[in-house]
C-alpha cells in the first residue's frame, strides 16, 4: 500500500491518510441527504437519487484516488444541482431526463477539453495573483458554507445577519468551533476529525444528534432503475434534440453546465493543491514536457471529467471535485489513499444511512470554518497596495462567497483583470485563454439574462 500510493515520497503515512479520508467524508456527507432532497424537486424519485449519489461519488472518488493518486473526493456538486432543478427544469421547462442528458453531454465536453489539455492551458494562463486570490477566496467560500449549513447566518431580514442563539444547534456549533480551534492551536493530530466526532456525541443529550430520519437501502435499490440509464431512453437524449426550435436553448444550457463544472474544479485544484504542494511546479513541468497523462494534474482533471458523465448515467446532476476535500488535505491527506477511504465510507453509508445522516451540520460546520480560515492565508501573497492587482483579486477572492459560486468569482476576476490590463495599456500581456474565458463568461451572463 505504501509503495502503490507513494506515501513516503509524499511525506505521509497510512494513519494520517485514513484520518484525512474520514475528515473529508464527514464534512461532505451532507450531500448524501441534500442531493436527493434537491433533485426530487424535479420529480425524480428520492431513493433513486440517494443511491445514484452514493454510487457516482464512489466511482468518481476511486478514479481520483487510484488513477490520479491525489486526496480529492467527488460527489454531485452543490450549486450545480440547484441549477439543475430550479433553472433547467422549473425555469426552462426541461424534464429531468432531458436535464440529465445535458449533464451527460457536459461530461463528454469536459473529457474532450481534458484530453486535448485545454483545461491544463487554462490553469497555466491564470496569473499568480489570481491563483492566490482564488485560493484565499475558496477559503472564504468554504467557511461561508459552514456558517450557512448550520444557519448561523441567515437572510430573514433581507440582509445577512447572525441568527439569534435560541437553538441548541447554534450552541453546539459554537462548542464544536471553539473545541476544534483549541485542538488545532494545540497541534493535536486529527484535530478536525476529533472535533467532528466529539461534537456529534455532545449533540445527543442536546437533542441535535438524532436518528429520526432513516433511509431504507432496499427501497433505494428498488427505485434506482427509474433513473439509471434514463438518458438513453426516448425521454432522454432523443427527446432533447427533437424540438429544433429549442436547440439554441439546449446548447446554451449545456455550455452553462460545462462552464460552471470546469471552473469549479479548476478553482478547487488551484486553491487547495498549490498551497499544500499536491500540485507542485515540478508536476506542471512534467505535464508540459511529456505527452499523455503523466502528471498528477492531468490524471486528476481526467478523473473529474469522467465522473460527470458517469453520474448522469446513474441519475444525478454534475459530479465534481468537492471543495470540502480541503478539510482532509488540512488534516494531512496527500495521496489517493485519502480518496479511497472516502469512497469506502460512501459505500458503507449506503447500508448505514441512518447513522451517517445522524451527524448534524452543527458538527461538520466548525470543520469547514476552520479549514476556510487556513486557506485564506493565500491572500498574503497578493499586493493589495497595488490597486490594479487588488481589483481582480477582490472579485475573484470574495465574489465566489458573495455569489455562492466559485465560477462567478473566477468570472469576475478574469473580466476585471482584462479591464485593468487594458486601462494600463498592457493588453498584450493578457493570455489569449484569459481573453477567451472572459468573453465566454460575458456571453454566458448575457445569454442567461435573455433566456
Amino acid at each position: 500500500m505504501s509503495d502503490f500510493f507513494h506515501l513516503k515520497e509524499n511525506g505521509t503515512k497510512v494513519s494520517t491518510e485514513v484520518a484525512a479520508g474520514l475528515t473529508t467524508f464527514f464534512t461532505m456527507a451532507y450531500i448524501i441527504v441534500v442531493n436527493p432532497e434537491l433533485l426530487s424537486g424535479s420529480e425524480m424519485e428520492w431513493g433513486a437519487v440517494f443511491l445514484a449519489t452514493i454510487i457516482a461519488s464512489i466511482i468518481g472518488t476511486l478514479i481520483m484516488g487510484l488513477v490520479a493518486n491525489v486526496p480529492y473526493a467527488q460527489a454531485p456538486g452543490m450549486g450545480l444541482n440547484a441549477f439543475f432543478v430550479h433553472t433547467v427544469c422549473k425555469g426552462l421547462g426541461f424534464t429531468w431526463q432531458q436535464a440529465l442528458s445535458m449533464v451527460f453531454l457536459c461530461g463528454l465536453i469536459n473529457i474532450l477539453i481534458t484530453v486535448t489539455k485545454v483545461r491544463k492551458y487554462i490553469i497555466k494562463a491564470i496569473p499568480k495573483s489570481l491563483q492566490n486570490a482564488i485560493g484565499g477566496g475558496i477559503g472564504v467560500f468554504v467557511a461561508y458554507i459552514g456558517l450557512l449549513n448550520i444557519g448561523f447566518i441567515n437572510f430573514g431580514g433581507g440582509v445577512p445577519a447572525i441568527s439569534t442563539l435560541d437553538q441548541p444547534s447554534y450552541w453546539l456549533f459554537l462548542i464544536g468551533l471553539v473545541l476544534t480551534i483549541i485542538l488545532l492551536v494545540c497541534n493535536v493530530k486529527g484535530a478536525i476529525l476529533i472535533g467532528i466526532l466529539v461534537t456529534t456525541v455532545l449533540g445527543i443529550p442536546m437533542g441535535v444528534t438524532t436518528m429520526a430520519e432513516s433511509v431504507s437501502f432496499t427501497e433505494a435499490c428498488a427505485a434506482l432503475p427509474s433513473t439509471f440509464g434514463a438518458i438513453f431512453t426516448s425521454e432522454g437524449l432523443v427527446s432533447l434534440f427533437k424540438d429544433l426550435s429549442r436547440l439554441p436553448l439546449v446548447l446554451i444550457t449545456i455550455f452553462a453546465f460545462s462552464l460552471s463544472d470546469t471552473f469549479d474544479t479548476i478553482g478547487t485544484f488551484i486553491g487547495t493543491g498549490r498551497r499544500s504542494g499536491i500540485f507542485s511546479e515540478e508536476d506542471e513541468k512534467v505535464m508540459d514536457s511529456k505527452p499523455g497523462f503523466k502528471s498528477k494534474m492531468d490524471k486528476a482533471l481526467f478523473a473529474d471529467a469522467t465522473a460527470t458523465s458517469i453520474g448522469a448515467i446513474l441519475g444525478t446532476s454534475n459530479t465534481t471535485t468537492y471543495v470540502e476535500s480541503a478539510s482532509g488535505i488540512a488534516a494531512g491527506g496527500r495521496t489517493g489513499l485519502t480518496s479511497v477511504v472516502v469512497a469506502i465510507c460512501f459505500a458503507i453509508s449506503a447500508f448505514l444511512a441512518t447513522f451517517v445522516s445522524a451527524i448534524p451540520s452543527a458538527a461538520t460546520a466548525p470543520a469547514l470554518v476552520v479549514v476556510g480560515i487556513m486557506m485564506t492565508s493565500a491572500f498574503k501573497e497578493i499586493d493589495w497596495t497595488d490597486f490594479s492587482e487588488a481589483v481582480p483579486a477582490f472579485f475573484a477572492g470574495l465574489f465566489m462567497a458573495l455569489c455562492y459560486s466559485i465560477s462567478y468569482g473566477i468570472a469576475f476576476g478574469f473580466i476585471t483583470y482584462c479591464i485593468v490590463r487594458i486601462c494600463k495599456k498592457e493588453a498584450g500581456k493578457i493570455n489569449p485563454i484569459l481573453w477567451a474565458a472572459a468573453f465566454l463568461f460575458i456571453l454566458n451572463f448575457v445569454l442567461l439574462a435573455l433566456i
